[in-house]
């Protein structure tokens, strides 16, 4: 880089100051990358795909995904998936019944054709994988692979970042 109006002190603070911000952002892209990884099988694209850190002893654990897009022209149902961290998978959503908040297993989420769903923590939907008879604590900053299972896709692989789980988050889910 070249500073032809400044000093040759100057020049050499200006240039490695450039050089720090372009590290910098060069930081900031790969952190963005890494906690905002696209898995994509035929029109689907599974975006931000994370489970919340567990307790020692919590048989359960949960998994949640930012976005579902289908840009496909039919309809897709997200009906299951498999992870090595559990014995099983589950779909479930969380609802209100008589002012308390339940949770339910259900058969599937639809994903329209040329839509999206959220089923990102705290979303109104309250869509999110359950892994049931976790075989290990989930531990902040690890990742495990999983394997989603749609109706019509089939299975798309994908890599589950943990992350801290937030304040006030029930540890019995």
């Amino acid at each position: 880089m070249n500073f032809p109006n400044a000093s040759q002190p100057h020049r050499q603070f200006l240039t490695a100051l450039s050089l720090i911000a372009v590290m910098a952002l060069g930081h900031l892209s790969s952190f963005a990358h890494a906690h905002g990884k696209e898995f994509r099988k035929g029109g689907l694209e599974i975006e931000h795909i994370y489970a919340s850190a567990t307790a020692p002893g919590q048989p359960h654990g949960a998994v949640f995904i930012q976005r579902v897009k289908n840009k496909a022209g039919t309809a897709d149902r997200l009906i299951g998936g498999r992870a090595a961290v559990s014995k099983t998978v589950e779909v479930h959503q969380m609802v209100m019944d008589q002012n308390v908040m339940k949770m339910r297993e259900i058969p599937g989420i639809e994903i329209p054709a040329k839509g999206r769903v959220s089923m990102d923590r705290g979303a109104p939907e309250g869509y999110h994988l359950m892994l049931m008879n976790l075989n290990r604590p989930l531990l902040e900053g690890e990742r495990f692979p999983m394997t989603l299972i749609f109706q019509q896709a089939g299975e798309v692989e994908v890599e589950v970042e943990i992350v801290k789980a937030r304040a006030g988050h029930s540890r019995k889910h």
